[in-house]
């Protein structure tokens, strides 16, 4: 069981207030109170701890050593209290205390760093529990989330049936491979049956109940992988060939470590992604923010993505 305190949170703001002005009388013009209130507190204080926090130098009062390291001790402990007090007060405006945020890989990462940024001046006091999905794991995030809560705002490439999405971003997919790979060695356009021959690695659909496949999967050997990063550096290390988001690529085609296959047809395809309110009725403050910020910065410019 917690025990009281023998000391206060006033006490430590009258001696912070002290050091800060450099006296008692600068420090009681501060806080708004008598220079003996000020005087009261501290020894107060000092008594309490049973050691001497402060020094006189001339007219200036200075902190001893212990009172140095036990006053950045409480400072830390202070700026505590007053974020729970400002998450109280967020809670009592109705902001959320957690946003459960579901993002499909194919958004561009930048844009979502920079949304998040944007989010975390805007709601400091709500914690952000962010999901990656792939496929159907994302249209899964809105399903479950309308039952249990466990997803509030999702971007998927698909809005299942019954539920309403707002077009976000369009997402263009390349296919690309290493320029030392055997398919830029051919020296010609690439028809299917040129892919076919050759590995191709996709990501693993993050769904379980309904897992689909999409775009090109006629190649005999296969490899799939669970990550964005671990296909592009499969790709990247001349092992497989790829259709991968070029908001990713787009580092590694300006260094010339990967290439656009020269398809025939279909070298390039687009996947329109949505934003999801999962529980419109119930979308507090901080989901009607981060859909606001998704929106603003997914129509920014040209993205610094290299991953």
């Amino acid at each position: 069981m917690l025990k009281l305190p023998k000391t206060s949170a006033d006490q430590w703001v009258a001696l912070a207030a002290v050091v800060d002005s450099g006296g008692y009388s600068s420090a009681a013009q501060a806080l708004d109170r008598s220079q003996s209130a000020v005087s009261y507190q501290v020894s107060q204080l000092q008594r309490a701890l049973g050691c001497r926090l402060l020094e006189l130098q001339g007219r200036r009062a200075v902190l001893s050593a212990q009172g140095e390291v036990l006053l950045a001790r409480a400072r830390d402990l202070l700026e505590q209290w007053h974020a729970l007090e400002s998450y109280a007060h967020s809670l009592a405006r109705g902001f959320e205390a957690t946003l459960k945020l579901v993002v499909d890989v194919a958004f561009p990462r930048a844009r979502l760093l920079a949304a998040l940024e944007a989010f975390q001046i805007r709601c400091p006091q709500t914690r952000l529990d962010l999901s990656e999905a792939v496929l159907s794991g994302a249209e899964e995030a809105i399903i479950d989330g309308a039952a249990d809560g466990s997803a509030d705002v999702v971007v998927t490439s698909r809005v299942p049936s019954g539920f309403l999405g707002d077009w976000l971003y369009e997402s263009v997919f390349l296919a690309c491979a290493s320029p030392s790979h055997r398919l830029h060695g051919l020296g010609r356009s690439l028809t299917a049956h040129d892919l076919e021959q050759q590995p191709q690695v996709v990501l693993r659909d993050s769904g379980e109940r309904a897992p689909r496949d999409e775009g090109f999967l006629g190649a005999q050997t296969r490899w799939t992988v669970g990550s964005l990063e671990a296909s592009l550096a499969i790709v990247e290390a001349g092992l497989a060939f790829a259709w991968l988001p070029e908001h990713a690529i787009a580092a590694s085609l300006a260094a010339h470590r990967l290439q656009v296959l020269p398809l025939q047809a279909g070298a390039s395809r687009s996947v329109p992604l949505y934003i999801v309110l999962v529980q419109p009725a119930r979308a507090g403050p901080a989901a009607q923010t981060i859909l606001e910020l998704l929106h603003r910065h997914a129509l920014d410019g040209a993205d610094a993505e290299s991953s």
